[in-house]
């Protein structure tokens, strides 16, 4: 294998043949590869794109350049849900025991935040003594005895995926949907699932502010997915605010916290959480219909299974068994809580969900460098949804800060992220198609 003649091809526009997709990423998980052939490669897919076929094969050569997870032991199917990211997206906290709760097995590998989005991982990163990478033995004993487990991608799981981001992310080809596609999917390859059920998140919260490009995105997920022997579905939600009342890890937990207890009834979260969880019941078989698999969610929650489920995969991840209970004791609060008032009286229409993401980085929630430690406790909480009516000077929001100047900043860029108007709005469905 030449890895210049592969690139060349590429470029010229050809359609590669999976045994030189296949050598190319074992090259590339080997180290063998410049960074120069990576860009170069990775630049020549962004421009010429690649065929359902050549996506696949890429697909699996990342899945393959590492450790694939077995589950012959678990008598459960084994599902998995994956979303593109979003602002106050706390999803996978709770669909992943509601599922379990419902008779699957949850191995959930997920990320940390990404830009503007938060990350499934530095939500549980609050949660004192909770280990987002246990040992190899750990992860499939959680599994197999809780019914989940939420952890960190490990170095053994799709390498190549690691070292082909890290090199996108500094050469402009991040939004290459065709990498984009095999690169989410070749860690759930690995992580050895039977069906899978994707978010895919479109407005202006989320990567893909343009709905035509989220479907496009969404038809080449799910296509990729079933052609390499995954069954798969997704749903386009709207990600054009906050998806939680809630934006930041501690704030987002104790959300997390109040849904498996009840508290979240009739929100948009909970629409959401349902219909995954009904779309990841059907398709691994367990529930004939989406009523059916949404009513058994339900159930899951109302009978306390979903939340006991949780509190025991906490404990068994090492974080404290009397969480649920006791959630005040374990999550930190930030020193300083500064309500956010409305500027006028009536109706929030629109919001800014990029900029609330930002707005809590800018208050140490998220990242600016890689390295950044981020701080759990600060965030907004009791966002109020868009729709609502308010009246002048009325809270539409509760800032978490670490200090009485970042609660101020906080507070006036928030107010400035939402528009009120005089007219009720129409909203976006929260779910707008499924493919």
């Amino acid at each position: 294998m030449i890895p210049q003649e592969i690139i060349r091809r590429k470029r010229d526009g050809d359609e590669l043949d999976p045994a030189d997709i296949r050598s190319f990423i074992a090259a590339l998980a080997a180290g063998q590869l410049s960074e120069g052939q990576i860009g170069a490669f990775a630049m020549a897919v962004w421009f010429k794109g690649m065929s359902r076929e050549e996506i696949v094969a890429l697909t699996l050569a990342m899945a393959d350049s590492g450790d694939r997870l077995q589950w012959t032991d678990i008598d459960r199917p084994i599902a998995d849900k994956h979303s593109t990211g979003g602002v106050g997206d706390n999803v996978s906290l709770m669909l992943a025991p509601i599922a379990a709760a419902c008779g699957l097995a949850v191995p959930m590998i997920s990320g940390r935040g990404l830009g503007h989005t938060g990350g499934t991982l530095d939500k549980l990163e609050s949660i004192p003594g909770y280990r987002i990478t246990p040992d190899a033995d750990l992860f499939p004993k959680v599994v197999k005895q809780v019914g989940c487990a939420i952890i960190g991608q490990t170095g053994a799981l799709a390498p190549a995926d690691g070292r082909l981001y890290a090199v996108r992310d500094v050469t402009a080809t991040v939004d290459s949907i065709p990498l984009i596609t095999a690169s989410i999917l070749s860690k759930k390859l690995a992580a050895g699932l039977q069906t899978l059920v994707l978010d895919v998140k479109v407005g202006n919260g989320a990567f893909m502010a343009d709905r035509a490009q989220a479907e496009i995105l969404a038809q080449s997920l799910v296509e990729v997915a079933n052609g390499a022997g995954v069954r798969t579905s997704a749903l386009i939600t709207d990600m054009n605010q906050p998806l939680a009342d809630a934006a930041g890890n501690a704030v987002e937990m104790r959300n997390c916290l109040d849904f498996l207890a009840g508290g979240k009834a009739d929100t948009r979260l909970e629409a959401v959480v349902l219909a995954f969880a009904a779309e990841m019941l059907v398709k691994s078989g367990i529930a004939a219909s989406s009523e059916d698999g949404e009513g058994m969610a339900r159930r899951a929650l109302s009978s306390g299974k979903a939340a006991e489920v949780f509190a025991r995969m906490v404990s068994m991840l090492g974080g404290p068994a009397d969480l649920l209970e006791n959630p005040g004791r374990y999550l930190a609060r930030a020193p300083v809580e500064k309500p956010v008032l409305a500027a006028r009286s009536g109706w929030l229409a629109a919001c800014d969900a990029r900029g609330i993401g930002v707005s809590v980085i800018d208050l140490g929630g998220g990242r600016r460098h890689p390295a950044d430690r981020i701080d759990h406790r600060v965030g907004f909480s009791e966002l109020l949804s868009l729709g609502t009516r308010v009246t002048a000077g009325e809270p539409i929001a509760l800032v978490h800060a670490a200090n009485d100047a970042a609660a101020e900043r906080a507070a006036a860029a928030l107010a400035a992220h939402y528009r009120i108007t005089e007219d009720s709005p129409k909203l976006t469905p929260v779910i707008s198609s499924r493919i």
